[in-house]
Formats: structure tokens, C-alpha cells, sequence
């Protein structure tokens, strides 16, 4: 579950890493900079979480109360839909090749920016020029394998609809644009109270920004809407782009309460019973590797940054 969490920050089609690129577009750090740091850094963090459970308790084999439930689970395991065949394996096999090809041309947007579309535009009388951004093509490029989707292997809509991704897609793009413009709001309506006091001490110590950045997801349970109400205020305060890079990780704070979604759902999915919730709720078996991968994610990104993206 924690690793799922970070592999947000290294795709290049995720929300959070399509509004950092956003955030970064004007700086000369596009997406392949980007994923250049997130992905070995989110691939330190997931290690060094592995890690620090991997040795945890007793073995399953050696857990009497694992081994009651694994075969109960077996004996369930009849009960699960078969595997597909004939047609509709083929239909999934078709459809799986599309989204990755829809991946990797987000990936080649990216890197040559010259493939994206040049426009032209009107701005007071005058006829100016300008290329699609990197977030925008990434949302036509995955709106176009949506179509594509269900043109060619016959995707059911309905289903989809009713599906719980898109009843979580729908709720996050409403929290997504309600915090957003909330935040916003208040933001500029107390700009110069807001930068002045804290101006000073992210300026001495750069590493609260991602304190910041943790304690919101925490409260948002969203990476991309974290983002997007906290990386403009880092960057009204005069703060580098590649500090806000460096400090990406940390918006992976959603685990931290186990009220999350995904924490509940792989609580439940372990047929083991050694995933679980402790009577005091932050005792959960989550909280380890999730402050483990998150600390580490962020200060091997804080270290890419340096290296890799000299100022």
C-alpha cells in the first residue's frame, strides 16, 4: 500500500505529478527532470520501507492465527471468477496495450517538447504563439485512450461509471477544486500576512516546506491537492523550483490515519490478518514503513535535486 503511494509521485500521468509540472512549468523543469528524480527517489523510499518491516514478528508458517486464516481463504478461493478467456482476454490484453501506449507518449511529450502542438492566440490585438503545457497534453493524450478505449475493445461505460475509481475520481476532483479555491482564497486575501511570517523561517530552514507539505496531505488525502494549495504559496515566498522538487515526496502523508481508503481496503484484503489497526488508530501496521518511505523518498529526491539539477 505504501508503495502504491509513491509510485504516484514517479508516473508521469498521475494528478499530483501532473500539477507539479504545472507548478515547475515556467522554471525550465519540465517532466523528464522530474521523473529523472522521483523515480529513484521513490524507489529509495519503498526499499528502505521493505526494509524496515521485513524482519518483523514472526514468520507466517510459525503464526497459528495466519495459518487458520490462510485456509479459510483457501476454501474460498472457489468461489472467485474464473480467469478470462476467448474474447474477452483479448479485449483486456488490447486494452492494457493501450494505456501503455498511452504512457509512453506522455513520456516522449515530455522529453521532446517539440512534439506537443504550437498554437496561436489573440491577446489584446495581437497574434502571439505558444505551445500546449505539459499538464494539458497529458490530459488530452489519457482523454484520447479513454475514446480509444472504448471504440476499439468495446468498454462498457455503465460499468464504469459505477465502478469505484471513478466514484473516487469524481470525489477527488471535487475536493481537488474545493480546497483548491479555498485555500487560493485565503491565501490572497492574506498574502503579505502569510508570507511575511513565514518567509523567514522556510528561508532559514527549507525543510519545514515539507513538514508543511506532510501535515496537509494528512488532512487532504490528496497529493495533488496538496500541491496545488501549497506550492504557490512556496513559490510566492521566492523559494527555488528545486526545492519544491526536492521536497515532492513528502506529500505522501496520506497513510497516516487510518481513516484513508486504501489503508481500510488493505486491511481488508489481507487473508492473513497481520495487516491491522492498533487500539490507539496511529498504532496501525501502515505508520513504519509509511514514515520510513516518506522520509527517505524525500531526502533521496532532496539530493537528486542537488546533484542532478545543479543552480
Amino acid at each position: 500500500m505504501i508503495a502504491s503511494q509513491h509510485g504516484l509521485i514517479a508516473s508521469p500521468i498521475s494528478a499530483a505529478t501532473v500539477a507539479l509540472a504545472g507548478l515547475l512549468g515556467g522554471s525550465g523543469i519540465g517532466l523528464p527532470q522530474i521523473l529523472l528524480v522521483t523515480i529513484p527517489a521513490s524507489l529509495v523510499g519503498v526499499l528502505a520501507a521493505t526494509l524496515s518491516v521485513a524482519f518483523r514478528g514472526p514468520e507466517l508458517a510459525e503464526d497459528p492465527e495466519a495459518a487458520r486464516r490462510l485456509s479459510e481463504a483457501a476454501g474460498r478461493e472457489s468461489s472467485q471468477r474464473p480467469p478470462l478467456t476467448g474474447a474477452a482476454r483479448r479485449r483486456a490484453i488490447a486494452a492494457c496495450g493501450i494505456f501503455l501506449a498511452a504512457i509512453a507518449s506522455v513520456v516522449l511529450l515530455g522529453i521532446f517538447p517539440a512534439l506537443r502542438p504550437v498554437f496561436e492566440h489573440t491577446l489584446d490585438g495581437a497574434v502571439e504563439t505558444g505551445r500546449v503545457e505539459m499538464g494539458r497534453a497529458i490530459m488530452i493524450v489519457m482523454l484520447a485512450a479513454g475514446g480509444l478505449l472504448l471504440l476499439l475493445v468495446r468498454a462498457d461505460p455503465e460499468k464504469a461509471l459505477r465502478g469505484s475509481i471513478m466514484k473516487g475520481g469524481l470525489t477527488a476532483v471535487i475536493s481537488i477544486l474545493g480546497v483548491s479555491w479555498l485555500g487560493s482564497s485565503f491565501f490572497e486575501g492574506n498574502r503579505q500576512e502569510i508570507v511575511g511570517g513565514i518567509s523567514a523561517l522556510i528561508a532559514a530552514r527549507p525543510w519545514v516546506f515539507a513538514v508543511g507539505l506532510f501535515a496537509l496531505s494528512i488532512l487532504l488525502f490528496s497529493q495533488a491537492a496538496t500541491l496545488v494549495t501549497l506550492g504557490p504559496v512556496a513559490l510566492a515566498l521566492g523559494l527555488p523550483p528545486s526545492l519544491l522538487l526536492g521536497a515532492y515526496p513528502a506529500v505522501n502523508g496520506n497513510f497516516f490515519l487510518p481513516t484513508y481508503g486504501t489503508v481500510l481496503a488493505a486491511v481488508s484484503f489481507d487473508p492473513t490478518g497481520t495487516t491491522r489497526i492498533g487500539r490507539w488508530l496511529l498504532n496501525h501496521s501502515f505508520m513504519r514503513p509509511g514514515l520510513v518511505a516518506t522520509l527517505a523518498a524525500t531526502v533521496a529526491s532532496s539530493l537528486l535535486v542537488r546533484v542532478l539539477l545543479p543552480q
